[in-house]
């Protein structure tokens, strides 16, 4: 019951990427380097694997954040990217 509840959660948030990107008629890098509007979200999931957040003095950073990272965040919705703290 587990296994199908994340296989649904997975289906619904790449299908909800792919409607965005179609719909700002935009394009994301896929594997390859060729731009694609249908990404796996595996594969956006592994670009975003080597971001840290810091807190030095109460002072919170996020490492690692390039701008293609940013460019694929701005097709999530307000609380992913306040999460990055980009909002």
């Amino acid at each position: 019951m587990v296994m199908g509840l994340c296989l649904l959660v997975y289906s619904l948030g790449q299908k909800a990427l792919s409607q965005s990107l179609k719909r700002g008629f935009q394009t994301i890098q896929n594997q390859l380097g060729k731009p694609t509007a249908t990404p796996t979200l595996h594969w956006v999931f592994q670009c975003f694997m080597s971001i840290h957040l810091l807190t030095l003095a109460s002072l919170k950073q996020i490492s690692n954040l390039s701008e293609q990272r940013c460019w694929i965040l701005q097709f999530f919705g307000a609380p992913c990217r306040k999460y990055y703290l980009l909002c």
